[in-house]
């Protein structure tokens, strides 16, 4: 039957109903690439065509482009609200691990039918149907359950190294470690420049020892009301001491415990002995609780929080190196349509770059081809030459971040917490 479409369709490419039944039969036989092309043209042609555009999103949740899925759900939804909308929203949401969007979207579909019912999303979210169709477990808001680890990390392979030897061997050996006498968990400072991995690779070490995850952004924490600060605080604590062994990730760290000589308001020195309270677990047991903190300005943080046992391991996480960016490439273009690339060269141009700035140079070339592609509609192959002409686009971001670190290193500096940065700038104090 496809092959006899695909005949009637050269007689005539712009039949829409021809091209939507071409489309549906590629999707049913797992071809979502052909699915998707054909579905591209159609909207080409007529972009009100919601038939397609739905299809379109389904064959971008089974080719895992879940954000783009997610974009013409909402479009959907727009003019209209229905069930089967909602649920592809909430399976890419699951995908992609934002368990609190799939938990709204879920109720979303609930209030339109509450006979409704999915085992797949109750498992997956932890609801439980009831009458007034509440979410009964709170801490399911909270937490992840990372799907990635340091497989998917490109090069860092040193910091790996070290996150491996300090805190995945004591989780993953507890036994071991409580027969010396050794605290299980802890908290450690990941600092460098923006856009390097901290935060990735902070879920991915949950990953690596199967964990929890609570990644908490300091908006997640800080209130303007007295107490609800303190109270926030508390709440993500006692949340991961209920699901251990749990990762809490702090993001931003230096806002949250910043230095209290420079603070002048009060309430901001009771969050942060209210932290320094809950990391040392004085009412609780903290023991298998792994605290990971972020920040691009270590030096802008309290003195009190490096004591032992609070963060007392401090990891540089540099710019990656020419093996790492080489790493880096490609994993971030191992799901792109590509032609041979050459990743060695495309490392040796991006001396300096950080993570998050090799990911702007493919999104350059990207919008590119994206250009080329809306003329007749078919997606192009990225090359090498293309991934080149988005790294002229980018300036290094963590030259600017350098020239500050760099004075901190030299002139404040008497513990030799910054050595790590004299030694990749290659400064001998």
């Amino acid at each position: 039957m496809l092959d006899s479409l695909l005949e009637a369709l050269k007689e005539s490419p712009n039949n829409i109903p021809l091209k939507y039944q071409i489309a549906k039969l590629y999707f049913e036989k797992y071809q979502f690439s052909d699915a998707e092309k054909h579905l591209i043209e159609i909207l080409a042609l007529d972009s009100k065509h919601d038939n397609s555009k739905f299809l379109l999103a389904k064959t971008y949740c089974q080719l895992s482009k879940f954000s783009a899925a997610e974009i013409i759900i909402e479009e959907l939804l727009e003019s209209i609200m229905k069930i089967e909308y909602l649920e592809l929203l909430c399976r890419c949401q699951i995908s992609q691990n934002h368990i609190g969007e799939a938990q709204k979207t879920y109720r979303d579909i609930l209030n339109m039918d509450a006979s409704y019912q999915n085992d797949e999303f109750d498992k997956a979210l932890k609801v439980s149907i009831r009458d007034d169709s509440e979410f009964i477990d709170d801490d399911a808001m909270l937490l992840q359950k990372p799907h990635v680890n340091f497989s998917d990390v490109g090069g860092m392979e040193a910091v790996k190294n070290e996150i491996d030897l300090k805190i995945i061997k004591p989780l993953k050996h507890q036994d071991l470690y409580k027969a010396y006498g050794k605290k299980i968990g802890g908290g450690i400072l990941l600092y460098g420049p923006p856009g390097c991995g901290k935060t990735y690779l902070a879920k991915a070490t949950a990953g690596q020892i199967e964990a929890n995850f609570i990644n908490v952004g300091i908006n997640d924490i800080l209130d303007i009301w007295i107490g609800s600060s303190e109270k926030n605080l508390h709440e993500i604590f006692e949340t991961a001491r209920r699901n251990k062994p749990c990762v809490i990730f702090i993001d931003e760290i230096d806002a949250l415990g910043a230095n209290r000589n420079d603070i002048q308001k009060s309430a901001g020195r009771t969050v942060i002995n209210q932290f320094l309270s809950e990391l040392d677990g004085i009412d609780s047991d903290n023991d298998g609780i792994l605290v990971i903190g972020a920040t691009n300005a270590p030096w802008y943080l309290d003195p009190a929080f490096r004591r032992p046992g609070r963060f007392d391991r401090i990891i540089f996480v540099s710019p990656p190196d020419k093996v790492s960016r080489e790493a880096i490439f490609k994993v971030q273009l191992k799901e792109k349509p590509i032609e041979e690339i050459n990743h060695s060269l495309l490392a040796k141009k991006t001396a300096e770059f950080s993570g998050a700035d090799i990911q702007s140079a493919i999104d350059y070339a990207i919008e590119e081809k994206m250009q080329q592609a809306f003329a007749d509609g078919i997606p192009k192959p990225l090359t090498t030459k293309d991934i080149i002409s988005g790294i002229g686009k980018v300036k290094p971001s963590t030259k600017e971040w350098f020239g500050s670190a760099r004075n901190y290193a030299l002139y404040s500096n008497d513990s030799g917490l910054y050595d790590d940065i004299l030694t990749y700038l290659k400064i001998k104090k």
